[in-house]
């Protein structure tokens, strides 16, 4: 940038993953004027497992938070994927190679882990304000410099105006749905039919139970997969808790308004929903007490006709909310900070123009990757949740090919060619490396 890079001043809204990558990246690379806004009275992490893949953990690596958040985590081996009824295994792919390919480990970590690595590291970037129990309450202008307003929890409403506004505010995103109305484009979120439980185990409920413990002191994920439902699970937090995730129809989120994304789920109707499942995973489900069953919906919306108007652009699921079903959620909205602050280290100005164009360019690099990303994970999930039939019987052979020789799998999330370029791809460097001729071509 002509002059200062720290003269550019940011807001972001929503200090969610999308939105602490954001900051920590943008103050890593130069951005001296950096303010998040967060509804949240204080970022009190909580949550279940999550994967954390070598395109997260490489940025991470930069942003010199990484360390510290492999150290409790899960470094994976392998993958048994299973079938539901009887716990046979249909396929196993070795994860080893991994490392030796793409540079880092797949590991697998608490969502809690990773957060609190990345707010702790944005505490010390002096770069960095935290405005918590404020929301946004909208773009006010867009032109020549965006300004928004301000809703605290305690005070009155105020606006501010910033060079650049990136909204991180998650798939419920007040400034998408601003967006996507002053360009009279309908792109509401849609109901996939599908829910979640998310359920960890502690070592001591597992204790008793050699098969359980197996499980736990592994290096693999495991997935369980039957008609229409399925689960995955794998070991985090020093091996000390054991993740468990399903996904299933959904039936009690119908009837709720679209803003219900979470409730206070049954025992006995989670045990209904995997009643055919084999007597290990009916013995871990029984492990889980009374009123801690969370269950919930999984949504997505439209691909997005853009993700960026003036000097505003969309981050994470604000703009790409994906089913869980490649393990990729997370990743995606970490790919979208680390892009984020290599196009606006690399302005030549702070004119709305040239910030429109390096937006743009991240639009550029990110879009088509994030969806075709959103895309695979919905296909897989279709794959994984087949009821009888041929269609079944042809997904499971090719399970047994890969277990006996290699190839495809119909799980993508451990397909090696989706590995390949899910994994492989550098897309901090793919956005250094293209900045110039597309920031030129615009």
């Amino acid at each position: 940038m002509t002059g200062k890079e720290g003269d550019l001043h940011v807001a972001i809204i929503g200090a969610g993953m999308g939105g602490l990558a954001c900051a920590l990246a943008l103050a890593k690379h130069g951005i001296t004027r950096i303010d998040v806004y967060e509804t949240a009275s204080n970022l009190g992490f909580v949550g279940a497992g999550i994967q954390l893949a070598p395109n997260m953990a490489r940025i991470l690596e930069r942003l010199g938070c990484w360390e510290v958040i492999a150290k409790e985590a899960t470094d994976i081996k392998d993958a048994s994927i299973r079938r539901h009824n009887d716990n046979t295994e249909l396929a196993h792919v070795d994860f080893s190679y991994i490392r030796r390919e793409y540079g880092v480990p797949h590991m697998v970590g608490h969502r809690s882990s990773l957060a609190n690595a990345m707010f702790d590291a944005c505490k010390n970037e002096t770069a960095i304000t935290f405005h918590f129990k404020s929301s946004c309450g909208g773009i006010k202008s867009w032109l020549p410099k965006p300004i928004f307003t301000v809703v605290p929890r305690e005070g009155e409403s105020y606006d501010v105006s910033v060079d650049v506004v990136l909204a991180a505010d998650g798939i419920k995103s007040v400034v998408r749905t601003q967006i996507l109305r002053e360009l009279n484009i309908d792109a509401e979120v849609i109901d996939s039919g599908q829910s979640a439980y998310r359920i960890m185990l502690t070592r001591e409920q597992m204790a008793s139970d050699p098969e359980m413990l197996q499980l736990l002191d592994s290096d693999q994920v495991t997935r369980w997969i039957g008609e229409r439902r399925h689960i995955i699970a794998y070991p985090i937090s020093n091996k000390s808790v054991y993740n468990i995730s399903t996904a299933q129809p959904d039936v009690h989120f119908a009837a709720a308004p679209s803003a219900t994304y979470t409730t206070r789920g049954s025992k006995a109707d989670m045990l209904d929903n995997f009643k055919d499942f084999c007597p290990l995973v009916l013995r871990m489900l029984n492990l889980v007490p009374e009123g801690e069953v969370c269950e919930w919906k999984l949504r997505v919306h439209n691909p997005l006709p853009t993700w960026v108007r003036g000097s505003v652009a969309l981050v994470g699921d604000a703009c790409h909310p994906t089913l869980p079903h490649l393990n990729q959620g997370a990743a995606q909205a970490i790919e979208d900070a680390g892009v984020l602050a290599v196009v606006l280290s690399k302005l030549p100005d702070r004119s709305p123009d040239s910030i429109n164009k390096a937006l743009k360019v991240y639009e550029h690099v990110r879009k088509k990757r994030a969806e075709t990303l959103v895309e695979l994970a919905a296909a897989s999930g279709r794959t994984l949740h087949l009821g009888e039939g041929a269609a079944r019987e042809e997904r499971d052979k090719q399970f047994a090919a890969l277990k006996d020789k290699g190839g495809s799998s119909p799980d993508k999330a451990v397909d090696a060619e989706v590995q390949k370029m899910v994994l492989g791809t550098d897309i901090m460097q793919v956005a250094r490396d293209n900045f110039e001729n597309i920031f030129q071509s615009l």
